[in-house]
């Protein structure tokens, strides 16, 4: 499985999700994570990239929905705990489990 994480350098929320996907990833053998910048608002557009930090699974975002906007911006995740800058590693876990 391919994840692949786009973000921008100003976002410092991008290494949270980097650190957690690389906890899934060491007990995963089947699982790839790439890193990517996102650094203008054209290629955020071509990307479909909905804030960082964007997780995809096999080219899709894991956690957007029909009302998620497009563009370079700090994305806020809806987690047990509250708002959030990331997915919670249970709500990573969950969304590669059922990919």
């Amino acid at each position: 499985m391919d994840v692949t994480l786009l973000y921008f350098e100003g976002c410092p929320n991008w290494r949270v999700v980097d650190e957690r996907l690389a906890t899934i990833a060491s007990a995963r053998s089947d699982i790839s994570v790439t890193r990517r910048v996102v650094e203008s608002i054209d290629e955020a557009e071509r990307l479909g990239f909905h804030g960082s930090p964007s997780i995809l699974v096999d080219g899709e975002d894991a956690f957007a929905d029909a009302d998620t906007a497009v563009g370079l911006f700090c994305r806020v995740y809806r987690t047990p705990g509250g708002p959030a800058g990331a997915p919670t590693v249970d709500q990573l876990r969950a969304v590669l489990t059922s990919a």
